[in-house]
């Protein structure tokens, strides 16, 4: 499949800590993002989201060890990847998931996981991939005001390279430092309309453009971080938390604008862009996902269709269900227990000692699974199978024979008018045992992600 633009294949981190601890934050990931898709990774705090994007960008600390593969912009069957480097004691990299080929398979493109520091700084980090930090205050440059930072970014990587002028004879020198010097006027005017148009796309108020990032508020830093992340029109958008510290407002106009960067035609003719999401938060989740994927305890345990996920049918795995159970316009249970420490895995599956469903069976590790769509009464069935690990995976019911009909942003009852700050500082939940924030969530009977809604005049937060 020629429009994937990023491939993992087989992702492993761990961090080695004194007295030989070792913490397996992330074990083998693989998952594939197409050109004009938001595949949304979700799942409890400490589960290892956060770590599996920074080891993208290679911002690991320098106690982390990755193996594995991360192509980005390859060609090919999803889910592919170059062979990588593997971990010691892992063996082999790169497991493959049933139906998606081989790991040892080549694709033209950037091995993330592989490249080395310059080649992230000037290749990759703004111009092929956009981080949305989940700590915008740590991104920002704290004696630089907003614009300027705005300014610097288009600059660097959207704007064109200065150009020498032709030397003319003596007497042809002023009338090229006049030309020049026009040039440089119209650069900067075009610099600021553009870092002005980036703020404007993350609702950043025109008004807080030259404040320092110490006179913002948590959403309004947020903000920021969102603008400077589009600013340089990237192929491959990375959000971390894109909503944290954000009203319901401003989180429902937010990922309505990353999901229009996604959707977006680049002017340059480059082709369409994807995002991979992270958020606690379902109700920004099921407005901009074509695809869910679900982490638990550093392990990829399903990736469905959106519309599977928040529809009737409902994912397949018993953790992605407590997600969803957990919710307040669900049945509002929460996971009984708490996550296990990434440094001390139970053998087997790590959800098992909180799982209704456990058997003897789960006393070992689940393979994962490709379950291929059910026959489906929808005009466009799910292209891509169900991927989920799990021993006892939950039953799907049959659709029904009248479907729901996709639900408009623009008159969606439920869409942002909800109580409480779902995309805020609490979706950060309790260390280790949150479960998702959200606003008033999707109808279960409407499986589509509505459109998105028209952009608002930005309010501060």
């Amino acid at each position: 499949m020629s429009d994937v633009l990023l491939s993992v294949r087989g992702l492993h981190v761990r961090f080695l800590l004194p007295r030989g601890r070792i913490v397996s934050a992330v074990t083998d990931a693989s998952f594939y993002v197409r050109a004009g898709e938001c595949l949304v990774l979700v799942g409890e705090s400490g589960c290892g989201k956060s770590v599996l994007a920074s080891a993208l960008l290679g911002l690991l600390p320098g106690n982390a060890q990755t193996a594995g593969s991360a192509v980005l912009d390859g060609a090919g069957a999803p889910g592919l990847g170059t062979p990588g480097h593997a971990l010691p004691g892992h063996g082999s990299p790169g497991h493959a998931l049933p139906g998606h080929g081989s790991p040892a398979h080549d694709l033209p493109g950037l091995d993330l996981l592989a490249a080395d520091e310059r080649t992230l700084a000037r290749r990759v980090r703004g111009r092929l991939v956009g981080l949305v930090p989940q700590s915008p205050a740590a991104h920002l440059t704290p004696v630089r005001t907003v614009r300027s930072q705005l300014e610097e970014t288009v600059a660097e990587l959207r704007g064109p390279r200065r150009r020498h002028l032709p030397q003319g004879p003596q007497g042809s020198q002023g009338s090229q430092r006049s030309q020049e010097a026009r040039g440089l006027r119209r650069g900067r005017a075009a610099l600021r309309s553009a870092a002005a148009d980036a703020a404007e796309r993350a609702a950043f108020p025109a008004s807080h453009l030259d404040r320092y990032p110490h006179e913002l508020s948590g959403g309004l830093a947020q903000r920021a971080a969102t603008a400077l992340a589009l600013a340089g029109d990237a192929p491959l958008l990375l959000a971390d938390e894109p909503t944290t510290g954000l009203d319901r407002d401003l989180v429902d106009r937010t990922v309505d604008e990353l999901r229009r960067h996604v959707d977006a035609e680049p002017a340059d003719g480059s082709g369409r862009r994807g995002m991979l999401m992270i958020t606690h938060d379902l109700a920004a989740a099921s407005r901009v996902a074509d695809r869910v994927a679900v982490m638990y305890a550093g392990r990829i345990v399903e990736i469905c269709d959106a519309a599977d996920f928040f529809g009737a049918r409902g994912p397949r795995h018993p953790y992605s269900r407590g997600l969803l159970d957990a919710l307040p316009d669900r049945a509002f249970t929460p996971i009984p227990g708490l996550p296990p420490e990434l440094s001390d895995l139970p053998p087997g599956c790590a959800f098992a000692p909180r799982c209704g469903r456990a058997t003897d069976a789960c006393g070992t590790v689940p393979a994962v699974m490709a379950v291929p769509p059910k026959a489906t009464t929808r005009p466009e069935p799910p292209a891509d199978p169900t991927l989920v690990a799990c021993h006892h995976p939950v039953e799907q019911p049959e659709e029904s024979a009248a479907p729901a009909a996709r639900t408009d942003r623009a008159a969606d009852e439920g869409g942002g008018e909800g109580e409480g700050e779902g995309g805020g500082e609490g979706s950060q939940g309790d260390e280790g045992h949150d479960t998702p924030q959200t606003g008033p969530g999707p109808d279960p009977g409407v499986p589509a992600r509505p459109e998105p809604s028209k952009p608002a005049e930005p309010t501060h937060a």
